[in-house]
């Protein structure tokens, strides 16, 4: 009976893994799921590289914008002319000649008329901004979904090697009684080799499992950009939509990649109207002063000059048609884009939600399994400490509560990831529809000090402070 009390409570210590692992750990520094999201987000080098990429769309905005401003530029030139020439006026002897100028000129050209080209082309990078803007939240997406993913592979792994631990102090317990059942003659050596079989079979796989949690480590470590302390299991898994309908008619709506791909056909369309416009002329407005002085003497001479020029395409061998062409094909392909990524992002959201049913499902399978698995092997325990079962019946029992509970963790895993897949499928999981306690980056910020194309002003000066700020300039 000493025996099987001592089993009673190494399969009770198992059981509670999941419930309370962190109790015996409260000195070691605790990380929650919001911990590892704030994490990833602050540390997530794939994030800046976006914000990054972000940034630059915005300056094709103000490179836009200038098309529409006036075009000023200047040079200047000093000029030394020298050279020698022979002439029935000298005599027929060489005269040598030299002399110094010095020249300056401004000039500006300003478009007054292109039917619109300049225009749609500011429309264009707009739309393309906002696009972009929605590819900088679907990479917050998967850099929040990796780091759930990671933290809740650590909580796995971690469970499986005590799971395993566990089950090597047991099996080490299970020889330990063999061989003394062995020594009395209620055993053969078959008992024995049987036990030893087994409990070489069990350190094997609590290396495996040690393995596997190192990698999972590692993976954390990448993910959330620091090595997992002791991970306390989250309360409850997020809330859902009641149904795969529900969850698919939210992600059609925000969806950061479909709503990318709208963008994208905007810019598409916008872009036949641009090359559209390029067979039309194009009214611009040209100025330009010019002075010249010459050091070897009093003379100069100042110039200037104002007109409006009108100028337009007669034939390029076909190119302005050609892209044209190019323009609508374009379109038709970011058209079928935009479909193609409304089905995946449909498809990902009834696969996500399949999987958070099934992981419900097991979970609910396998706490009973666990329960019966555990009722099973105290009996047969029990069966053959009175000589009724053989140690193989034992240690198969064993196994199976082993295989039971080995079930129970991952299907608790697997839920929480599939209904955090779920939300990354509808396009809301994000560090502001989680309320992250995170500083957000604002995508508008940027944006709006650049999209006015400041040079040397406030602005710019405004401009300036910012890039310092982000540790960019």
């Amino acid at each position: 009976m000493k025996r099987n009390t001592l089993a009673q409570k190494l399969t009770l210590g198992a059981t509670c893994l999941w419930l309370g692992a962190g109790a015996a750990a409260t000195a070691v520094q605790a990380d929650t799921l919001a911990d590892a999201l704030v994490g990833a987000y602050n540390t997530s080098g794939l994030l800046e590289q976006n914000r990054a990429v972000l940034r630059a769309a915005d300056e094709d905005v103000a490179q836009a914008i200038a098309s529409l401003r006036p075009v000023l530029s200047w040079t200047s030139q000093v000029t030394r002319d020298f050279g020698v020439s022979r002439s029935n006026s000298s005599g027929n002897s060489a005269v040598g000649s030299a002399s110094n100028t010095a020249s300056l000129g401004l000039s500006a050209e300003l478009t007054l008329f292109d039917y619109g080209q300049n225009r749609l082309a500011i429309e264009a990078t707009k739309e393309a901004v906002l696009g972009t803007r929605q590819t900088l939240v679907a990479v917050e997406q998967q850099i929040l979904l990796r780091a759930v993913n990671a933290f809740m592979e650590v909580r796995r792994a971690t469970e499986t090697v005590a799971l395993r631990q566990n089950n090597l102090r047991l099996i080490t317990q299970e020889l330990r009684a063999a061989r003394d059942r062995f020594e009395v003659g209620e055993v053969t050596r078959t008992d024995v080799a049987l036990a030893e079989a087994r409990l070489a079979a069990s350190r094997s796989a609590q290396t495996a499992a040690q393995g596997d949690l190192s990698v999972a480590q590692e993976e954390y470590r990448a993910a959330v950009g620091h090595a997992p302390g002791n991970l306390i299991a989250p309360r409850s898994v997020p809330q859902l939509p009641p149904s795969t309908a529900a969850a698919s008619a939210t992600a059609v709506r925000t969806h950061p990649e479909i709503i990318a791909a709208q963008y994208n056909v905007s810019v598409s369309e916008l872009s036949i109207r641009r090359a559209e416009a390029a067979m039309k002329p194009t009214v611009t407005l040209n100025g330009s002063l010019g002075a010249t002085q010459n050091y070897d003497n009093k003379n100069f001479s100042q110039s200037g000059s104002v007109s409006i020029r009108t100028s337009g395409p007669i034939y390029q061998g076909g190119r302005l048609s050609s892209l044209v062409r190019q323009a609508m094909a374009s379109r038709d392909a970011q058209r079928s884009a935009l479909l193609q990524t409304r089905i995946a992002v449909e498809q990902n959201v009834a696969n996500s939600y399949v999987g958070v049913q099934v992981a419900r499902a097991s979970r609910t399978s396998s706490a009973d399994q666990v329960r019966a698995s555990q009722v099973a092997y105290e009996g047969v325990r029990e069966e053959a400490t009175l000589g009724a079962r053989t140690t193989l019946d034992v240690l198969n029992a064993e196994q199976e509560l082993l295989d039971a509970r080995a079930n129970q963790i991952s299907s608790v895993v697997d839920e929480y990831i599939a209904a955090y897949s779920v939300l990354a499928a509808m396009g809301v999981l994000t560090a502001q529809q989680l309320g992250l306690n995170v500083q957000q980056y604002d995508p508008a910020s940027y944006y709006n000090l650049v999209k006015d194309a400041p040079v040397q002003s406030r602005q710019g000066d405004q401009l300036n402070r910012v890039l310092r700020a982000i540790g960019r300039e």
